[in-house]
């Protein structure tokens, strides 16, 4: 998932909370932070992904620039 469509998903789930907050609504409510939940593991396993690919970069390039 793109980090656009994480942020589109947190903010969703925001909103649920606050509506079951207002409303009483404790499944809305609880859809809302499970919402959130999702996105911010999904955020976190982007993070890592390009943390990852980053590295792959750098050690490609040092033995490049050894040869």
């Amino acid at each position: 998932m793109s980090s656009l469509s994480n942020k589109a998903q947190e903010l969703t789930g925001k909103a649920k909370e606050k509506a079951g907050d207002v409303t009483g609504d404790q499944k809305l409510k609880g859809e809302g932070q499970a919402d959130q939940v999702e996105s911010k593991a999904e955020q976190a396993a982007d993070d890592v992904k390009d943390a990852v690919r980053g590295a792959a970069d750098r050690v490609k390039g040092a033995f490049g620039r050894k040869h």
